[in-house]
């Protein structure tokens, strides 16, 4: 842990990178863990444009129970923890694959949502943006209220057989590219081509330093792993780096 912490205090630049595990620390339920009604679907059948067009109104169903669970859930103890980084030390970037919007309700100002944002929207032929609820439902469907324009509107996420936003991804590349340090987070390291962006940053020289309750494929080659959920260890870096400044300001 002073290790990491040292080269944190030492690094000009710090990119974070976060997945599914952060979210379940706040009650979010994994992608794959619905129970009930949706239990007899596989993610795929749902999260995809060909199962939108032939039912958005099932397609739908699901991502408004998934927004009531995100609704629900806080920020934890490692979002707010980075969202301080950003605000008192040098974390320039947080790249999350999560959809929830959790990192920017922490207060994290310079996210790169990879995998889009649940509580977004958008208009699949105009491109009208619908973020809150403005949308028309017609025949139980979320449509389009464009003057000539009817078309679905769509959640503003990535689906299976879907680029990432192009923007974003080039943006994540581009800090991990810069990072001295690059902190990754509660992510099993399998969902490409993000799980790629902490071997783009060690390619630069990068130290790069897994979190994570247990090991994954990217332990072997991580220059550190430190064991145990973001809602601990992270607040546990930020109090050594602020010992760290003040014993540097008392010398």
């Amino acid at each position: 842990m002073e290790i990491v912490t040292d080269r944190l205090s030492k690094a000009a630049e710090i990119a974070a990178f976060t997945g599914a595990g952060m979210s379940a620390e706040s009650g979010v339920t994994t992608f794959r863990s619905n129970d009930g009604l949706w239990a007899k679907f596989k993610p795929e059948e749902l999260a995809s444009m060909s199962a939108f067009i032939k039912n958005p109104r099932l397609v739908r169903g699901w991502y408004e129970e998934r927004r009531k669970i995100v609704a629900a859930a806080k920020p934890n103890a490692g979002h707010y923890a980075l969202a301080e980084m950003e605000r008192d030390f040098r974390l320039q970037t947080v790249i999350t694959q999560n959809i929830d919007n959790l990192h920017r309700r922490a207060g994290s100002e310079a996210v790169c949502e990879l995998h889009g944002n649940i509580e977004q929207n958008y208009c699949m032929d105009c491109g009208m943006r619908y973020d809150g609820s403005n949308f028309a439902v017609i025949d139980e469907t979320q449509r389009c209220t464009q003057p000539g324009c009817t078309e679905l509107v769509r959640p503003d996420v990535v689906w299976f057989g879907e680029l990432l936003p192009e923007d974003e991804w080039n943006s994540a590349v581009k800090a991990a590219e810069r990072a001295d340090v690059v902190l990754s987070i509660g992510t099993s390291g399998v969902v490409f081509p993000a799980a790629s962006i902490p071997q783009i940053a060690r390619k630069q020289g990068a130290y790069v330093v897994e979190i994570n309750p247990e090991a994954t494929c990217l332990s072997q080659t991580a220059d550190a792993f430190l064991q145990g959920h973001s809602g601990e260890i992270l607040p546990r870096l930020l109090e050594g780096l602020r010992h760290q400044r003040q014993q540097s300001s008392i010398r």
